[in-house]
């Protein structure tokens, strides 16, 4: 394909801002969007090189589509380009996020609002569900990645395993198996042609990243410094940045770990208000990973002084959306000059291929979590030595819940109506069985 020629400036930024307020639909549709866009309509990037560029961006951690979309405005114009793209790709859903957190927040209480939060829920279930499949239909190719996610299951459900070693054990399996069977990864065993490595390449991997890097822990250390290195501020940029460098395998991934975390460690919000968050996050545009906002706001809005409520959780939603986003772009910025390399690397193909194993057994720990928590009334976490399991009475089913997940299913499954559909489509059931039902 051939492409055109290579857009102003201000041609991209048009573009990128236009992309950036209408990206819904999770990953798969906001790369799909991208495509559209930047390889079939505007043809700034032909097939094979969007292609390789994605590839590039998935052994990475982070939000995939962000990645991709600032490694493609990086193509265009180099940094510049790079950053608009990236930041316009998510500051229209941090935005609409932190609208949707303050009403949140402040709306509680209120028949309408608990309602379509209520509906939402059973929303969430099953988009999760649905992630869960879509994903493992994809990754367990073989036998053996079929083992990983059985093992990272049994891993962080009955062991509370923590997810960052879950990620390290992983890619260190993979890494091994691919020097020797990588068929067993489900990679071809053939050398890939790459062209000579780019010039002054370490160099600019050494100034993206002590840019980056200064850039990444500036609000941080700048927080440490004028309110003090125990206040909810620091401890949300710490949490959030070490987030950032395990995030494989999409926000799906993560909620398991975030929620432990963020639920039983800190103690910033119950386990019924992350699944809130997960689907007000499915209505806005932006990576789904913007569910983070809402936890930063809401721990800082809990935990405001010396701010007002509504200041801390401002704060604390941009500290948060600052040190998710960021690492992402630095991956790209001094990654870049060796991504022809990567795409060589069997070893390197192999760990993403097992991480992604590893992530569906996660995602189906999460699966189980939700479904656990917006079915039953109440859930224990019960523990015997290394072990853990989660026990509820059977006899507490929420009947509504269950119903309204079912209509949320063959909103799904059978009629195939998109995330945001199945979302605002409960969300006003949700709203009719509060009034109805109370």
């Amino acid at each position: 394909m051939n492409t055109a020629p290579k857009p102003t400036f201000a041609e991209a930024f048009k573009v990128w801002l236009e992309i950036g307020c209408i990206n819904f639909g999770g990953p798969a549709a906001q790369i799909a969007l991208m495509h559209r866009v930047v390889v079939d309509e505007k043809k700034w990037v032909d097939e094979a090189r969007f292609l390789h560029a994605l590839n590039f961006c998935m052994l990475l951690p982070g939000p995939e589509a962000q990645k991709l979309a600032t490694y493609l405005g990086w193509l265009l114009h180099g940094v510049r380009g790079g950053l608009v793209s990236g930041i316009l790709f998510v500051l229209p859903g941090a935005l609409f996020m932190l609208g949707l957190s303050l009403l949140y927040a402040l709306g509680r209480g209120i028949s309408v609002v608990d309602g379509a939060l209520f509906g939402i829920k059973a929303a969430v279930l099953v988009i999760v569900v649905e992630a869960l499949i879509r994903i493992g239909k994809r990754a367990l190719k073989t036998s053996l990645l079929l083992g990983l996610a059985a093992a990272a299951f049994a891993g962080i459900f009955f062991l509370a395993l923590p997810f960052p070693l879950i990620v390290a054990a992983a890619a260190l399996v993979g890494y091994l198996v691919a020097r020797r069977t990588p068929s067993q990864l489900g990679l071809a065993n053939t050398n890939i042609d790459v062209p000579p490595p780019a010039k002054n390449r370490w160099r600019q991997f050494a100034v993206a990243s002590l840019v980056g890097l200064l850039v990444w822990w500036a609000p941080v250390a700048l927080a440490a410094l004028i309110i003090g290195p125990q206040h909810v501020l620091v401890s949300i940029g710490i949490f959030f940045s070490k987030l950032s460098v395990v995030s494989f395998g999409g926000a799906y991934a993560l909620l398991a770990y975030m929620a432990q975390e963020a639920v039983q460690t800190y103690g910033w919000m119950t386990a019924p208000e992350m699944v809130d968050g997960l689907g007000l996050a499915e209505t806005t545009p932006g990576p789904l990973i913007l569910v983070t906002q809402f936890v930063g706001f809401l721990a800082a809005f809990r935990e405001a002084a010396p701010f007002s409520p509504i200041a801390a959780g401002v704060l604390g939603a941009a500290m948060t959306t600052w040190v998710t986003f960021v690492p992402s772009m630095l991956w790209i910025f001094a990654g870049a000059p060796f991504v022809e390399r990567l795409r060589a690397n069997r070893q390197l193909s192999g760990a993403l291929a097992a991480i992604t194993a590893a992530v569906v057994g996660v995602i189906l720990n999460l699966t189980v979590w939700f479904a656990l928590h917006v079915l039953f009334g109440k859930v224990t976490e019960m523990h015997a030595g290394p072990l853990r399991w989660y026990a509820f009475d059977p006899l507490a089913l929420d009947i509504r819940a269950t119903v309204l997940a079912g209509i949320a299913a063959a909103l799904a499954f059978g009629l195939h109506r998109s995330l945001i559909e199945v979302v605002l489509a409960m969300a006003a059931l949700g709203v009719v069985a509060q009034y109805v039902l109370g």
